[in-house]
């Protein structure tokens, strides 16, 4: 621990030119006291750098000197390319080996690049999670992780739409998509790969047995394939609907995939110019009944008539519980 701080410094002081101690002290989590006696160290162990009181002062390594020594640990490696997912190192517990990682990606670079790099980190900064969202953390990512990294199989029990199961499976690998984390897997001695959100897991244990993995297994390829199979499984049915200029705006800025159609049956009546008839997935009447009653009277919808009927009975529903008064209307 303390080799691995003194590394930390020599690495802050190589990337950056000059620190205080308080800001080493914060950018390692530890006292300023502690700073100053590791440099004492340093220095008595012929490490060229000195110190500058002052307002503009502080610690600084003799110029064109570097050290060699920037060999990554395992979890560091592992967390590389989640550097610039800070969010997503966390959940997986390589929030430090990743701050760490880049330190030492950043110290090994020649000093204009590491001028360059710093300006990158400053000025791009990436949220994977889309808005009125939060992150999910599964309670058993962390074990899930280890099991993927080592290729040891897991027991759980898994709470889908069909019921509770346990189930022995080995873990592939894992997805993190728009804030939720799943788990590409197979159950043992079968060569389908399924599908696992990591927030249904609802127990998990690590088993001392490990596994082989699939030759030529490729998990971007696997979860590319599977998302396009489920989207399409998912939203089997199209609803032909008129959209208003402003509902065409809501369509285009919530990304919603839609294709407009030519239909002279559709044609707009009086007061209704700029409205065109467009086809949208939906996934159910259900789904596209509650979907569409958000855009109020700026959709009309056309087919299939299911749809159409089933809004109809939902408005008359919201009518009659607005016009009896409601518990909201007695408490005012």
């Amino acid at each position: 621990m303390k080799a691995s701080r003194l590394l930390s410094i020599l690495m802050l002081l190589q990337a950056h030119g000059r620190m205080t101690a308080p800001a080493l002290a914060q950018a390692l989590e530890v006292s300023p006291r502690t700073i100053l006696r590791d440099i004492d160290q340093l220095s008595a162990a012929g490490v060229p750098l000195w110190g500058e009181p002052g307002r503009f002062g502080g610690f600084q390594l003799r110029e064109g000197w570097s050290t060699t020594l920037t060999g990554m640990t395992e979890p560091e490696s592992q967390a590389l390319l989640l550097a610039g997912l800070p969010g997503a190192a966390t959940d997986l517990g390589l929030g430090a080996a990743a701050a760490s990682a880049r330190l030492k990606m950043v110290a090994s670079l020649p000093a204009e690049w590491r001028e360059q790099a710093d300006r990158v980190g400053a000025r791009l900064h990436i949220d994977p999670v889309d808005w009125y969202r939060s992150q999910e953390t599964p309670m058993h990512l962390r074990e899930v992780a280890e099991a993927v990294w080592n290729s040891r199989r897991i027991a759980l029990r898994y709470e889908s739409w069909r019921g509770q199961a346990e189930r022995e499976l080995e873990p592939l690998g894992l997805v993190l998509k728009a804030g939720t984390w799943y788990m590409a897997a197979r159950t043992q001695g079968q060569p389908e790969v399924r599908t696992y959100r990591l927030a249904a897991v609802q127990a998990l244990r690590t088993l001392p047995t490990r596994f082989r993995r699939p030759a030529g297994f490729d998990l971007a390829h696997y979860w590319q394939a599977s998302a396009a199979r489920f989207e399409a499984e998912l939203q089997r049915l199209q609803a032909r609907v008129r959209v208003s200029p402003r509902a065409m705006g809501w369509l285009v800025n919530a990304r919603t995939p839609f294709a407009r159609v030519d239909d002279d049956a559709a044609a707009p009546g009086a007061g209704r110019e700029g409205w065109v008839c467009v086809l949208l997935p939906i996934e159910s009447i259900e789904h596209g009944a509650r979907r569409l009653l958000s855009y109020g009277a700026e959709v009309e919808v056309l087919a299939p008539a299911a749809l159409r009927q089933h809004l109809q009975g939902e408005l008359a529903a919201t009518r009659a519980l607005y016009a009896s008064g409601g518990s909201g209307a007695a408490a005012a």
